[in-house]
């Protein structure tokens, strides 16, 4: 791992990350429109998400925290694509950095440790839906090779708006 950021572990998603990990997605819901989650939660509405993300598996949750703190900087999931038995071997992926905690590398940390992990399971396709405009998203799926595959124009509405998702695949 290089030096700059050595302050950094990353790690699988434990039951005690809960909390931190509904705080920081709680912020997203509250502040844009990257999620279209449009009311908060609390870390028991959110702890059946917590727990479908096991250590192995397809589905896997990695957590960046501060080496130091223990303060979570943000988390990568891979989560079941779609729910019938075919789409099995795909998986949708997601990233979300603490907004303090932006331009560091964080979600490249994530992301390297989350498709290292998947190096060893039987998935096929990652997929990544991402709500319009977000350039830093973008240029991060772009750099894990991830390629624009369609968009779907108006697909949700949040803060009064109508808004776009931009869907990219990588072969896995």
């Amino acid at each position: 791992m290089p030096s700059e950021y050595a302050e950094v572990q990353v790690r699988p998603g434990i039951e005690g990350d809960l909390e931190a990990l509904t705080a920081l997605y709680n912020h997203y819901i509250r502040e844009t429109a990257i999620t279209f989650d449009t009311v908060v939660l609390t870390p028991e509405e959110r702890r059946p998400w917590l727990l479908s993300h096991p250590e192995d598996g397809p589905h896997r949750l990695m957590v960046a925290a501060d080496a130091d703190t223990r303060r979570v900087l943000g988390y990568a999931t891979s989560s079941p694509y779609r729910p019938k038995p075919a789409y099995g071997t795909s998986v949708e992926t997601s990233v979300y950095v603490a907004p303090d905690a932006g331009r560091r590398g964080i979600g490249t940390l994530l992301y390297d440790a989350l498709f290292k992990a998947l190096a060893e399971e039987d998935v096929h396709r990652a997929y990544a839906g991402i709500a319009l405009p977000n350039e830093a998203s973008e240029r991060l799926h772009a750099r894990f090779g991830f390629r624009h595959v369609g968009t779907f124009h108006e697909v949700g509405r949040k803060f009064g708006r109508y808004r776009d998702v931009a869907w990219y695949e990588r072969e896995l």
